[in-house]
């Protein structure tokens, strides 16, 4: 079963990197965020409902209330840092980036929690998984004029954010109810969302939000959390360096939709990567 929700978090996550990009055209990333987080929030709470677990809520051990909290904040910034990317740069480039969390994830696992069964097949998934990411990422010729790559350094951060996200939520979800354990942690990225919207002085955007990015943005949340639900459920019940890069392999319907939705492109040597990427991640699913 967990195999199967870490897949089904891989398809929410495509459909929710194409509804973003379609949300942000105008709309600035910070506001968008803090929007969709509302959405999750909102959808999070009602799964909690459904599954009767809000009763639990008491019994949580302080421990892993500290990790869900502090898995929330590296949410938080993952998403603040990914969306900024991806109002700025190419689905097609900041996607692989993003996902390259896979790697530093896999290795954090290995260390903190000694997911070390068939380590070499594991080691190897990586590198090829790392192959993958860095021909995908690469610039085409014919682009290599002076442009900002502010774009890639928040892609890295996001990265680097989504990876201890995953190591911090394994702990914070030991004993807590999957999906009571996603509703605390929306609730702190809801918090640091609208934090940073106020901060910037960016609220009064939201009067003249674009009422059809509103609806991507929306939507978009309403994809996330599915994805989310899917994913710290594999997460509560798997192997968290099978279910990481099972979970990346969303690029696959992103870079599909993106080429339908917005007609971007791959290159040869960027289908190459995506292939190298599947293979890795491939790798590491039949074998763990």
């Amino acid at each position: 079963m967990w195999l199967i929700a870490a897949i089904l978090s891989a398809v929410f996550a495509g459909v929710t990197t194409i509804l973003a990009k379609c949300g942000i055209k105008k709309t600035d990333s910070d506001v968008a965020t803090a929007i969709r987080t509302v959405v999750v929030l909102l959808f999070s709470w009602i799964m909690v409902f459904v599954v009767g677990s809000v009763e639990t809520i008491i019994s949580i051990e302080t421990k892993s209330l500290i990790f869900l909290l502090l898995s929330g904040l590296a949410t938080g910034a993952s998403w603040i840092c990914y969306f900024k990317a991806l109002s700025t740069g190419d689905i097609n480039k900041v996607v692989p980036i993003d996902k390259s969390s896979t790697i530093l994830t896999v290795l954090l696992a290995m260390i903190c929690f000694g997911e070390t069964e068939r380590l070499a097949v594991k080691l190897i998934g990586t590198l090829i998984l790392t192959v993958g990411i860095f021909m995908m990422v690469e610039k085409k010729q014919t682009e290599q004029k002076k442009e900002s790559r502010v774009w890639m350094i928040y892609a890295v951060l996001s990265a680097v954010f989504a990876a201890l996200t995953s190591i911090l939520a394994k702990v914070g979800i030991s004993g807590v109810e999957s999906n009571l354990g996603t509703a605390i942690r929306t609730g702190v990225v809801l918090v640091m969302a609208w934090l940073i919207v106020f901060a910037k002085r960016k609220h009064k955007e939201i009067k003249t939000l674009d009422k059809k990015e509103l609806v991507f943005i929306s939507l978009s949340g309403v994809a996330t959390g599915a994805s989310w639900l899917c994913y710290y459920y594999a997460i509560q019940n798997g192997i968290v360096s099978v279910v990481v890069p099972i979970d990346k392999m969303s690029i696959l319907f992103t870079v599909a939709f993106s080429y339908f939705v917005f007609r971007e492109k791959l290159s040869k040597k960027s289908f190459a990567g995506l292939a190298l990427m599947v293979i890795g991640t491939l790798l590491m699913a039949i074998f763990q």
